[in-house]
């Protein structure tokens, strides 16, 4: 019987798909506008042997309606749609794609941090509308400092490209404490507290758990710099919204360039969208053809190790627990 692979999405990138198909694997798409609603459906009627998880829900009672389901891998690196700890319980690994898509969401870093700093957004709008409108208030990045909160594969790639325009780089990660700084010439700090002083621009690069929920808020804003930058290309979630709101409505934070946000779409209406001095995208960092194919690609080899025994690299798993407990029960078998 060939495996049965849920993609939660109405397609998945040619590099994915043809390394699926070279197994013979069955795979079922998400119909477009599907929800979790239409996720956990399929996991009840399909013998689903895997989940390839893009942004829709996958949720404990869908994972609970699904005995065949047997590894889950995220299509990129953020598990927060999915519920982790009932696949645990289950027994199910859930893998990740690291690296996958860094390249783009570090560039998608810089657009934002330089599309902010020079108001370029709204430049833009104002000469389509027709107004000959000159913003002679931008931010010149050179000599400033970059703090970066998070300091992995893309916060890396954004420290040596700011290094190259001549910005000052310290970086906050707690998985790096005590270490040398993966970077030359970035200055590792002992914590995010003693970082946001430092930061003329602050960059968000850390997942969403319970430890980075709401992370930045009123008090924590109040540390940066006054006329500092904010980009978030991590998750919104991990901002006090309305405490950013204010603090780029005072005139404390000169702007803030955001790629995601606390509820997406973004609702109609939200406050950021009136804001002259916030630069939005749709949460497309990671979403170049180049990135969507690498996780594709990533996702679906993850799927198919483990479905054919030749499980990816444990440090592409986030329950990691799990294939301890899978190779003692193999061993006894």
């Amino acid at each position: 019987m060939p495996f049965t692979i849920l993609v939660t999405a109405p397609r998945l990138a040619p590099a994915g798909r043809d390394l699926l198909a070279a197994a013979g694997a069955r795979v079922l798409y998400l119909p477009e506008g599907g929800d979790a609603a239409a996720v956990a459906d399929l996991l009840a009627t399909e013998p689903v042997d895997a989940v390839i998880s893009r942004t829709v829900d996958l949720t404990a009672p869908a994972i609970a309606r699904c005995p065949t389901l047997k590894v889950i891998s995220k299509h990129g690196v953020g598990v927060s749609n999915i519920d982790v700890d009932a696949a645990t319980a289950r027994g199910i690994p859930v893998y990740v794609t690291p690296g996958a898509n860094a390249q783009s969401v570090a560039e998608m870093t810089l657009g934002l941090m330089f599309a902010a700093a020079r108001r370029i957004g709204w430049m833009d709008r104002e000469l389509h509308d027709g107004r000959w409108s000159r913003a002679q208030d931008g931010v010149e990045l050179h000599g400033r400092t970059l703090g970066l909160l998070g300091f992995g594969q893309v916060g890396r790639r954004v420290a040596v490209a700011a290094q190259a325009i001549g910005m000052q780089v310290a970086a906050f990660d707690p998985a790096l404490a005590g270490g040398a700084p993966p970077v030359a010439g970035v200055r590792l700090v002992e914590s995010a507290e003693a970082l946001l002083p430092l930061a003329d621009v602050l960059s968000l690069h850390v997942p969403l758990n319970r430890h980075t929920r709401g992370l930045l808020g009123a008090a924590q804003l109040a540390q940066l710099p006054r006329g500092a930058i904010l980009v978030n290309t991590a998750r919104g979630e991990v901002v006090d919204e309305p405490a950013l709101v204010a603090a780029l409505q005072s005139g404390h934070l000169h702007a803030a360039g955001l790629d995601t946000m606390a509820v997406e779409p973004l609702p109609a209406g939200h406050p950021f969208t009136t804001l002259p001095n916030v630069v939005l995208t749709p949460h497309v960092g990671g979403s170049t053809p180049a990135a969507l194919a690498a996780m594709a690609a990533g996702a679906a080899r993850n799927v198919l190790g483990w479905l054919q025994g030749t499980p990816a690299d444990a440090q592409s798993c986030v329950n990691p627990q799990v294939l301890g407990a899978h190779a003692a029960t193999a061993a006894t078998a």
